[in-house]
């Protein structure tokens, strides 16, 4: 597993119809503060600022088709020719990182085909590499290309 050390972060929170809400810098608007929520906005902040990955290269929360069923996947890091290159599936922090999670992620692969795979609780992040039909634990994130 890999320990995340965030950067420095200062959301921005306010209190609308008696429910907290965040402002999502990738998103450009303002979103319910759940737990999930808070994981998945600090783990954006480390992703653009500590591992370089570009903001515009990133979308939140998009729809995917898996079969007849439609999903939102997390996160999903783009390359610089606009191809899925990573997807993070974020979870609260007291959820716990396992092959449930992970089966998540990878059901969202078969429709994306990304090379990266990782999933996070806020405290931990694990990473994976898709080889193949293969799937090779990473001891830190990929490096953006």
């Amino acid at each position: 597993m890999i320990k995340i050390e965030y950067p420095p972060y200062q959301p921005k929170i306010k209190k609308e119809d008696n429910r907290e809400i965040i402002f999502d810098e990738v998103r450009k608007k303002w979103v319910i503060l759940t737990p999930e929520e808070w994981v998945r906005q600090n783990f954006l902040q480390y992703l653009v600022q500590v591992k370089k990955y570009p903001a515009s290269l990133i979308a939140v929360e998009k729809e995917i088709k898996l079969g007849d069923l439609k999903k939102r996947f997390d996160i999903v890091v783009y390359d610089a020719a606009s191809k899925p290159w990573m997807i993070a599936e974020c979870k609260e922090m007291n959820v716990e990182l396992n092959k449930q999670v992970l089966d998540q992620v990878l059901r969202y692969n078969i429709t994306m085909q990304v090379p990266y795979l990782v999933i996070t609780n806020g405290s931990y992040c694990m990473a994976f590499q898709c080889i193949n039909t293969e799937l090779k634990e990473l001891s830190e994130l990929p490096v953006k290309i």
